[in-house]
């Protein structure tokens, strides 16, 4: 796949590429090598792109809940011989988002999931099956964000220790400092 931008940078090999840098294609971190995804894989599916037939791929972007659900419907599917269906990934979907999820969207995500080459429709057969950079996919966007974005997300409140919740607000305060220099708005 080829951004729409036009960048496509060759990644580096480095031990000490964290996460944050990591998905925005800074280089390959350990999760690369354990995973298999390389900073390019990431940036290929984190961001909008153009297929090889010429079709638009929309990004699926890290931490966006829809896609985290998507990401986790994959890694329940990963074992099902029969496949994902529209009616299975519905049923997923509106338990793993906690509300109603349209026959409509689940047509748009498999659309998504498929030209971002993380499923492939099988012959004849309204059922789809999960790719090797499907299920790479699925499982690193759900372990980083259950294991490294949840637990930061919540070390923020009372029963963290207090040098943890200090070092958040520095870091949130730096953030806000560098939006603000930069003129973005920032979000409630």
């Amino acid at each position: 796949m080829i951004s729409l931008s036009g960048n496509s940078g060759a990644p580096h090999s480095s031990a000490n590429v964290g996460v944050i840098g990591y998905t925005l294609g800074g280089g390959v971190s350990f999760l690369g090598r354990k995973y298999g995804l390389s900073a390019s894989n990431v940036r290929a599916i984190a961001h909008p792109s153009v297929t090889a037939d010429g079709r638009r791929a929309t990004a699926m972007r890290f931490g966006d809940s829809r896609v985290q659900a998507l990401a986790g419907a994959l890694c329940q599917t990963v074992g099902a011989v029969t496949g994902i269906t529209n009616r299975s990934l519905r049923a997923l979907m509106t338990g793993l988002l906690g509300a109603p999820y349209s026959m409509a969207q689940a047509s748009y995500d498999l659309a998504r999931l498929a030209r971002n080459g993380l499923i492939t429709r099988r012959p004849h057969a309204n059922t789809y099956d999960l790719t090797p950079d499907g299920l790479k996919f699925a499982i690193f966007y759900t372990k980083v964000h259950d294991r490294v974005l949840a637990p930061l997300f919540t070390a923020g409140q009372p029963p963290a220790p207090p040098q943890l919740r200090d070092a958040l607000r520095a870091i949130e305060q730096h953030i806000d400092a560098r939006l603000a220099s930069a003129r973005l708005p920032m979000a409630a």
